[in-house]
Order: structure tokens, then C-alpha cells, then sequence
């Protein structure tokens, strides 16, 4: 029997329209997008296996998704299930599901994910180790926790994604200027963390009724904060072949048990987290969906399988076959050196002559195009290969042969 499964994507960025077609080859689906782009925006290839779409005003809203909802499934039945990628969409596509009646993700366990004060609430009770925290809506308030963790701190917005508006606060004189110009208060509280030394990972895991089936593990070199703050750095991502060892162990229970705390009963969940210099661990935070900045074409290339076609599988069926992780992969983020607009980018030649073989997947920058205001950079270079060694070499070097200069 056919069934009728909504995508929401208010905005039809690359990534979203990946899982857009991915979400295509449901079996036995019609599937339908409510956007706030038009339609015209999905190319073709993708738009003809679309059953219908609806477009609204703004796609964050839950009343026009749940009005758009039921006009769609006037034409094509009861919605079995209602699906969106995009981290700021979360809370909003919860009610809409509540209103209507769809299973999916909890408002109040979208809550606990969006809200990033809330969420280390919630791991702290449960017991998972994380950085200390306070939501602070007083000056007062930013000023003892500062004196209570000391220096460095992070702020941040309690509803940020990759990165946006994160900043690193060195010292008393930091936080002055940072509190005359973003004032907070009781409407526009913001999130103070104390800044955890050690290396950056990710992990990426997948749930079925509360039951942890699957998990992967990556580096970043350096973390996105670092990259935030310097936008000279040219940063990378790597997925080892191998992350069974015994040194993964404690995120592995971490990780499970506070994506269970968090409310993520059945999906695909993304956790950043550090191993701190004395070997402890701190979860950052966590979202309850895929991961950006290219990790699915990663975690695609790496496991040799389609992770763009298995996260909506996994929502609408309940259903996830392992992959067995056959490669290391990485990509290389490219970021424009400079003021002005891409005027050239050197190192290409070489780069392509050294590790051409190992390359998967590429977008470079054009001449004349505006830099990115994106942590992800400018452009970026995907390389995979069974030997982790050989991926971390390729991955370091290319970012430093190519160079994208702007003018």
C-alpha cells in the first residue's frame, strides 16, 4: 500500500536537497515537500519524483506547516510521517507532528536538543559529563560564573547551530566589551560555558525504539571554535577507518545514554564532544538530526553506502542496516585568504598530482565569486582510502598547498 510522507525544507540548500532525493526513493511513497522556496528552485532530475508541494510564507512557523499538511493531504492521505533535516526546523516540525497526529520526535525532546542551556541540564542529571554552563540573562550573572570557572568562556546562543554567534572570551576585559555590545537580558539570555581544553570529535549514532544500533566517530582538526575565530585557518575533518578501540569507550556510553536522556527514541543523532588533556570526556552538544558540513557525504563515502537514502528510510520505516565502515574519508574546507572576492586559487595543480587518486568528491571556489560567511569555507575536497595514515596526510597537506587568495 502507498503511503504519503511530507519533507519539509524551508529552503532548498544543497545538502537539504540531497536528502530530498534521497527521501525520493522511499519504497511504496508518495512524498511531498512543503518549502518556503518555490518549487522551481528543485531541479528537475529531483522535482519530478515529487508527488506534490506546498509553499508557505515561512517555513519555521508550525501553524503553516500543519495548514500546509492537511492541504497536501487532501490530495495524497494521511501524512505517515512529516520529516525535515534543518536544526532551527526541530521544534517547529514537533508541534506541527503533534497537531496533526504523526509520530516523530517529542516537542518536548526537540526542546531538550534545540535548547542548548536545557540540554546540558538534562545530561548533567542524567550524569553524562559536560561542560559547565549557566543561561544568563543579568549582567550580575555573566560576571559570577566567569569569576566561578574562570577564563577562557564560550558564549553562545541557547538555539545556535554550526557555530553561529559563538564567542571565545579570554578575560575580564573580553567579557566587558562583549556584555556593551550584546547586551543580555531576561528576553535575550545567552549561553556562558566554560572552555574545555582537548581534542574536538563528533559522534554520530542512530537509534531504533531507544535502542542504540549504530555509531560513528570523527576528528576535527582543528575544532570549529579555533576556525571560527581565525578565518586564516583551513580546517579538516576525518572519519579513521577503525574507531572500535577501547579509547572510544567511554563516548560510546556517554553518547548513547545522553541521546536517551535527551528523548531521541528512533533517528539519527549528532554529538560534539571532547577528550579533554587528562583523558576525561565533555559533551559540547548535541542535535537530533543528520549532520552538516559534508559529514553525511562522509559518513556516505566511508561506509560505502547512501546515508542521504538511509536517514529518511530510517524515519519512515524504523529500519537501519549497519554498514560496515570500509574507508577512512576527510574532506579538506577551503577558506579564502584576504578581503574581496575570489581572485585565485594556487596550489590545485600540485595538490591534484599528489592526492588526485584519492579524491571523491570537490567543489572548488570560481574566480569572482563572494567569499563565505560559513565556518565551512569556501569550498572543500573529500578524499578517502582504507589506511587512516593515508588520509590524514592527504587532508593536512592539501590545506596547505591550496590556497584561495581574494582581491
Amino acid at each position: 500500500m502507498t503511503q504519503h510522507v511530507i519533507f519539509v525544507a524551508p529552503f532548498f540548500m544543497d545538502a537539504t536537497l540531497s536528502f530530498i532525493e534521497g527521501a525520493t526513493h522511499l519504497p511504496d511513497t508518495r512524498l511531498t515537500v512543503i518549502s518556503q522556496d518555490p518549487a522551481e528552485r528543485i531541479p528537475a532530475h529531483i522535482r519530478q519524483r515529487v508527488a506534490g508541494h506546498w509553499r508557505v510564507e515561512d517555513g519555521l512557523d508550525p501553524q503553516q506547516l500543519v495548514n500546509a499538511a492537511r492541504n497536501l493531504e487532501r490530495s495524497f492521505g494521511k501524512a505517515r510521517r512529516m520529516i525535515g533535516a534543518l536544526e532551527q526546523l526541530q521544534v517547529p516540525l514537533a508541534v506541527a507532528r503533534e497537531a496533526l497526529g504523526i509520530a516523530g520526535l517529542s516537542v518536548d525532546a526537540s526542546i531538550n536538543f534545540r535548547d542548548k542551556s536545557r540540554m546540558k541540564n538534562v545530561l548533567r542529571e542524567a550524569g553524562i559529563p559536560c561542560a559547565r554552563h549557566a543561561l544568563v540573562g543579568e549582567r550580575s550573572q555573566a560576571e559570577a560564573f566567569a569569576a566561578k570557572v574562570g577564563f577562557p568562556v564560550v558564549v553562545k546562543p541557547p538555539a545556535g547551530a554550526g557555530g553561529k554567534g559563538t564567542f571565545r572570551l579570554d578575560s575580564s576585559h573580553d567579557l566587558v566589551q562583549f556584555l556593551d555590545r550584546y547586551p543580555v537580558d531576561a528576553e535575550r539570555p545567552s549561553l556562558f560555558e566554560e572552555f574545555v581544553r582537548g581534542t574536538e570529535y563528533s559522534f554520530d549514532s542512530v537509534m531504533i525504539a531507544g535502542r542504540p544500533v549504530w555509531h560513528s566517530i570523527s576528528r576535527y582538526m582543528p575544532s570549529p571554535l579555533e576556525v571560527l575565530e581565525n578565518d586564516w585557518i583551513q580546517w579538516c575533518v576525518m572519519l579513521p577507518r577503525d574507531v572500535s578501540g577501547p579509547e572510544f569507550d567511554p563516548i560510546r556510553k556517554a553518547g548513547f545514554a545522553g541521546v536517551k536522556a535527551l528523548g531521541l527514541e528512533t533517528g539519527l543523532s549528532h554529538m560534539e564532544w571532547f577528550r579533554l588533556n587528562d583523558g576525561r570526556i565533555a559533551i559540547s552538544e548535541v542535535g537530533a538530526r543528520p549532520p552538516g558540513a559534508q559529514f553525511t557525504s562522509l559518513l556516505s563515502y566511508a561506509h560505502d553506502m547512501n546515508f542521504y537514502r538511509a536517514w529518511p528510510h530510517l524515519l519512515v520505516f524504523d529500519e537501519f542496516a549497519a554498514p560496515e565502515r570500509r574507508y577512512a574519508a576527510g574532506a579538506a574546507y577551503i577558506r579564502g585568504q584576504g578581503r574581496g572576492r575570489v581572485h585565485r586559487i594556487t596550489g590545485l595543480d600540485e595538490a591534484q598530482r599528489r592526492f588526485g587518486s584519492l579524491v571523491v568528491e570537490a567543489k572548488l571556489p570560481h574566480e569572482g565569486q563572494p567569499p563565505s560567511d560559513s565556518y565551512e569555507g569556501d569550498g572543500y575536497i573529500i578524499v578517502r582510502h582504507p589506511d587512516t595514515e593515508v588520509v590524514q596526510h592527504a587532508l593536512q597537506t592539501i590545506v596547505q598547498i591550496i590556497r584561495v587568495e581574494l582581491a
